[in-house]
């Protein structure tokens, strides 16, 4: 099963699920498996950064998604509270130039409650045919 048109291996290892992509709107999930948990039992902030990343790098190329990739230049991330159950991606673009994306996201659970936030900038680049 392909994320939003890709085929991204690393994401179909954690088991990021894409759930929507609507105008400059992204909404992934990420289920709480053993295999993603730190010593506490609490999804890994590495796990969380990288389902971010990914959703935020989504949203950077909303607008032609099939065409435009979207290389990370900076992302800073803030863990709120531990995610201790599955949880939502919610990602948003703030604004996009024809070489940069500027975008934020939440990390949530079931009761709506910000576990982190992050906010990134990426490059915009032309895929290969």
């Amino acid at each position: 099963m392909g994320h939003f048109g890709l085929d991204v291996p690393f994401m179909h290892h954690i088991g990021l699920e894409s759930i929507s992509l609507q105008g400059d709107g992204c909404h992934t999930r990420l289920k709480l498996k053993r295999d993603l948990v730190n010593s506490r039992g609490d999804i890994h902030g590495g796990a969380l950064m990288s389902a971010l990343d990914f959703t935020l790098s989504v949203v950077a190329r909303a607008h032609d998604p099939l065409n435009v990739g979207a290389a990370t230049i900076d992302m800073s991330t803030h863990f709120y509270a531990p995610a201790a159950a599955d949880i939502d991606v919610f990602a948003v673009c703030k604004r996009r130039g024809k070489r940069i994306a500027f975008c934020e996201g939440e990390v949530k659970d079931a009761e709506g409650n910000v576990l982190a936030v992050a906010r990134a900038v990426f490059k915009l680049v032309p895929r290969a045919p």
